[in-house]
């Protein structure tokens, strides 16, 4: 596969990596959230390190727009490893919910458009925050992140 064509998949693998607001679900409890965004994926920025075309050590940053009901409720920044050629990558984020506070959150990036992510910590009203969470890539540069908050 050519270094472009290779890194084209990436960026259709990484899906601009963002995320989806969608509106809570209205079971909360004290204990245990859920928060549901659609995401609009920032543009593909692929910076390449290592050997030429996609290896260990490139870095993919993203910056995308989280909205419920139409309407953007905060933002997310992160950032991508590459590990392999392949695309397999370590990934990390926060997420901004303006004066709530952050929810920071690791995932492994890797075919599906499906990830399931680590929800590891926050400030604000998610400052105790622990969970989990999945990233869906409708391909399309739009997506849904959900995150299942327990504090």
């Amino acid at each position: 596969m050519t270094a472009g064509a290779t890194v084209a998949a990436i960026a259709l693998l990484l899906g601009g990596s963002a995320l989806t607001a969608g509106a809570t679900t209205g079971q909360e409890s004290s204990q245990d959230r859920t928060m549901r965004f659609h995401v609009q994926f920032s543009p593909f920025n692929y910076t390449d390190l290592g050997a030429p075309g996609p290896s260990a050590a490139d870095v993919i940053v993203f910056h995308d727009q989280l909205q419920q009901n139409g309407r953007t409720v905060g933002d997310e920044v992160g950032s991508c490893v590459l590990v392999d050629k392949q695309g397999l990558a370590n990934c990390t984020g926060v997420v901004r919910l303006g004066k709530r506070g952050t929810i920071t959150y690791s995932f492994v990036n890797a075919p599906p458009p499906h990830k399931v992510l680590a929800v590891t910590g926050g400030s604000g009203q998610f400052r105790s925050a622990g969970g989990d969470g999945t990233l869906d890539e409708n391909g399309d540069g739009t997506g849904t992140l959900v995150l299942r908050l327990q504090d």
